[in-house]
């Protein structure tokens, strides 16, 4: 393939890779789902993952069929890389997309769920070892020799069963040397200190390019000492030398020349050919030393290729499963028919930012779990209720879930079973009465019930982009062409008696507000009730606003508003809160 033959690949794009790394390389990074290799190319993360995606994923990325569903997608990938060990484990994750079949859903799951449990068993001891070895590797830049390291800090925890019995098999004392033999290279050059004879060259021609630097200074040296004559002055230039560098007098006298015209000629062409001598004298003690450090990395070749790709591997899946541990999340199963059946979800947003969480049970269409409570098997529901009663959040969840499941990721549930859906189309309340916006929506939700394949809809408050005559007869319509369809689908409504009769396939649940508690907040049961119409509950928004009034003018206004949705109850609803403080 060509460059730009990749989705995200423009002219632009492939000048500034070809440019940068070659087209080569660049195919070999798009393939590899490589991120850091075209961010080091100069594109920006975001974009690079985009193209990742694509290329790697594409399949997958036509079921997100709403921005609000890529949405969702997006936020849950953004939760699992916070728990990323490192940079290159973040950007795998950042690159998963749903997959495209169920075997490769199951084979995920089972790899994340090992490293779950397996981190789960973990001490602390143990576990703070493992992120310290994964820390230096990721400070390393994920160098060879890091990768080498964090594979004998894995062993030496004595983490070499399941999900780490990868490294089990390699030769630790191979890895070792090799580990010491990469440690002495730096991009092909021997470091510093791993050969005494190649440091003591080096200072020597450190020292004689010093001399050479400051000739000037030299020869005012020398003249100073009364050399009577040029073979004197030979002998001081040799003893200066020798004092101030770790060099052989005869070394230093061949390299003295015995034709200069002058004593700065004589001082000038001696210590530069002295320095290339020892110049050369460094580069072949380095070739001899980096030989052998090379010789020893190849001895151990093989083990060290083994070790580079394990520690990528468990640093990503163990990524996975500390995310699947940090949210309690189970394994999901696949349903054979069409329907989907969540047991006591949590939504992820909730959970992570600290709120509390009261589990929900939700179903639609075929499934075979036990649950409590437990719906019939109609395929679609209108859900109504009460307002902040968590109508939307539950469309969320539902929307996680489904998607963690289909990118081969245990969920945020007691028990989930669901469809593989080729489209999730979820689509979030947008408030705005124009006719742009209803076209847009139509546009959007509508076409993934005429394909072929199994669609879940969900939809929330679809009234609130026109008038709520037209939005009942296009949600009727909706519900309606999503039962022919033989589609799942759940539609957040305050419309529900509007649009009776429902098809057979449908029906209505609601969540139920109770009243206020002490401090004056919404008391709701965000369970859905099956088979229940849920009313809103504005009386108790009243309620709050007039305990809450700033001044007497203000609890006025509010006042009139108890009036209009009744007086007795919002000061019934008062008292109570009242009472139970």
């Amino acid at each position: 393939m060509r460059l730009e033959d990749y989705w995200g690949v423009g002219p632009k794009t492939r000048e500034q890779l070809e440019s940068s790394i070659g087209a080569e390389a660049a195919i070999e990074a798009i393939e590899g789902a490589d991120v850091r290799t075209l961010v080091e190319a100069g594109l920006s993360r975001g974009r690079a993952t985009r193209i990742l995606r694509h290329a790697t994923g594409a399949e997958g990325l036509d079921a997100l069929a709403t921005s609000d569903t890529r949405s969702v997608y997006k936020d849950v990938i953004e939760l699992a890389v916070e728990h990323a060990v490192t940079a290159g484990a973040a950007d795998r994750i950042r690159v998963l997309t749903p997959l495209a079949s169920r075997e490769a859903m199951i084979e995920r799951l089972d790899a994340v769920l090992a490293v779950r449990d397996a981190w789960a068993g973990l001490g602390e001891g143990a576990r703070a070892s493992v992120l310290d070895a994964f820390e230096t590797y990721d400070e390393a830049g994920e160098s060879e020799r890091a990768a080498v390291e964090a594979a004998l800090a894995l062993r030496d925890a004595g983490l070499e069963s399941g999900p780490f019995e990868r490294i089990a098999d390699l030769d630790p004392d191979g890895l070792r040397a090799a580990a010491d033999a990469l440690a002495g290279l730096d991009d092909g050059e021997v470091r510093e200190g791993v050969d005494d004879e190649l440091d003591r060259r080096r200072e020597a021609l450190t020292a004689v390019d010093r001399l050479k630097a400051n000739a000037i200074d030299a020869i005012e040296d020398l003249r100073a000492t009364g050399a009577r004559d040029t073979a004197e002055f030979r002998e001081a230039f040799v003893e200066y030398v020798r004092e101030d560098a770790d060099v052989d007098p005869a070394r230093i006298r061949a390299a003295a020349p015995d034709d200069a015209t002058d004593v700065t000629d004589f001082v000038g062409e001696g210590l530069r050919k002295l320095a290339a001598d020892l110049e050369a004298d460094v580069e072949e003690r380095a070739e001899t030393v980096r030989a052998d450090l090379e010789s020893d990395v190849a001895d151990a070749r093989r083990d060290v290729d083994a070790a580079i790709r394990a520690v990528d591997d468990i640093a990503f899946y163990l990524s996975l499963g500390r995310f699947a541990d940090a949210y309690d999340m189970t394994r999901p199963t696949f349903a054979d028919g069409n329907g989907l059946a969540i047991d006591r979800a949590r939504n992820l947003g909730l959970l992570a930012a600290d709120e509390a969480v009261q589990p929900v049970t939700y179903a639609l269409g075929e499934y075979d779990l036990e649950l409590d409570p437990a719906p019939g098997n109609e395929r679609v529901a209108v859900l109504t209720g009460a307002n902040s009663g968590g109508k939307t959040t539950l469309l969320e969840t539902v929307c996680q879930v489904v998607l963690l499941a289909s990118m081969g990721l245990p969920v945020p549930a007691e028990n989930a079973q669901v469809t593989v859906f080729d489209d999730v189309v979820f689509h979030r309340r947008h408030a705005s009465f124009n006719a742009g916006v209803l076209e847009s929506t139509l546009r959007t939700i509508v076409p993934p019930l005429a394909e072929e394949g199994r669609t879940l809809m969900l939809v929330d408050e679809f009234e609130a982009i026109t008038e709520p005559g037209s939005a009942a007869d296009l949600l009727h319509g909706l519900v309606r062409l999503t039962v022919d369809r033989d589609a799942l689908g759940a539609f957040v409504t305050h419309l529900a008696e509007d649009l009776e009769p429902l098809p057979e396939a449908a029906r209505v649940d609601g969540i139920f507000a109770e009243g206020l508690d002490a401090d004056l907040e919404l008391e709701v049961d965000y369970q859905p009730r099956f088979h229940a119409l849920g009313k809103s509950t504005p009386e108790f928004i009243v309620s709050r606003l007039v305990a809450g009034a700033a001044d007497r003018t203000e609890r006025s206004g509010y006042e009139t508003l108890a009036e209009a949705v009744g007086s007795e109850i919002v000061q019934r609803t008062l008292a109570d809160a009242r009472w139970s403080r």
